[in-house]
């Protein structure tokens, strides 16, 4: 499927970022890769094609972001501190830079709003995020922190639990992005605006088949979390041949979309 690439400068970062976009309207929705990734993941593994339906009817755009890992969950020769730091700048790029860009060209792709649209344009948040592997961490991530900006988030076969990356050192920056941690903490997340939202805000998935033991126990974990604070989350758990790969989560991501914005 053709798509739209851009490189621009984040200032976050410090250096050029690329991503690609696919589709021509409709919900957009920013999309991380697996650990290490990169931007042309999604489309290299037919994720466009998984959703094609909706994206060539207009009713979703997919914004495919690139990642750091190498600098921060993957690092694990490099100093804690400096990690954690590169994954707060990353958290930061994708809410304070990318974020915006995307509903900037979002916006710049439809007809200029009347009054009245620009009412129910500022009423709620539109942009969705969705990832895969350690994307689907940065994706709840980024849901968790700023409910106010993206509206719900689909995570399959995600890796919540960030002692597997930074161990167990205490860490002010590793507890900010640690959905597990925060959830147990008073005062970091908006937990009000998040309790507000019906469960399929918060769509977590994971199979029971190959290479799928970490994502399974991490979303059961990350599930349970959210259930101990009452806030509403969807959670299906896929069967014994559903394993951790680019196929069955193109299977996954075609339908909860379809349920989600068809």
């Amino acid at each position: 499927m053709e798509g739209t690439y851009y490189k621009e400068r984040s200032a976050v970062l410090g250096r050029d970022m690329e991503f690609k976009v696919y589709g021509h309207g409709g919900v957009p929705v920013l999309a991380l890769p697996a650990r290490g990734g990169r931007f042309y993941d999604w489309e290299n593994n037919g994720m466009p094609e998984a959703a094609a339906q909706l994206l060539n009817s207009g009713k979703v755009q997919l914004f495919c972001a690139d990642s750091i890992d190498a600098e921060s969950l993957l690092a694990g020769d490099a100093p804690l501190r400096r990690r954690a730091e590169m994954q707060e700048k990353y958290f930061l790029y994708l809410t304070t830079e990318l974020a915006p860009r995307i509903l900037e060209l979002t916006v710049s792709a439809k007809a200029e709003p009347t009054e009245k649209d620009a009412k129910v344009e500022t009423s709620a948040p539109k942009l969705w995020c969705a990832g895969v592997d350690t994307g689907a961490y940065q994706a709840v991530n980024c849901r968790l922190r700023r409910p106010e900006l993206f509206a719900g988030v689909i995570g399959l076969s995600g890796l919540y639990d960030l002692s597997r990356f930074f161990g167990d050192k205490n860490d002010d920056l590793v507890l900010r992005n640690s959905p597990i941690l925060t959830l147990r903490e008073d005062g970091i997340l908006d937990k009000k605006t998040l309790g507000k939202a019906d469960e399929n805000r918060m769509i977590l998935c994971a199979g029971q088949g190959s290479y799928e033991g970490d994502a399974l126990d991490d979303t059961q974990l990350l599930a349970d979390a959210l259930k101990d604070q009452n806030l509403p989350a969807h959670l299906e758990v896929w069967g014994g041949d559903v394993s951790h790969d680019w196929y069955w989560w193109g299977k996954e991501f075609g339908m909860f979309a379809e349920r989600i914005f068809g």
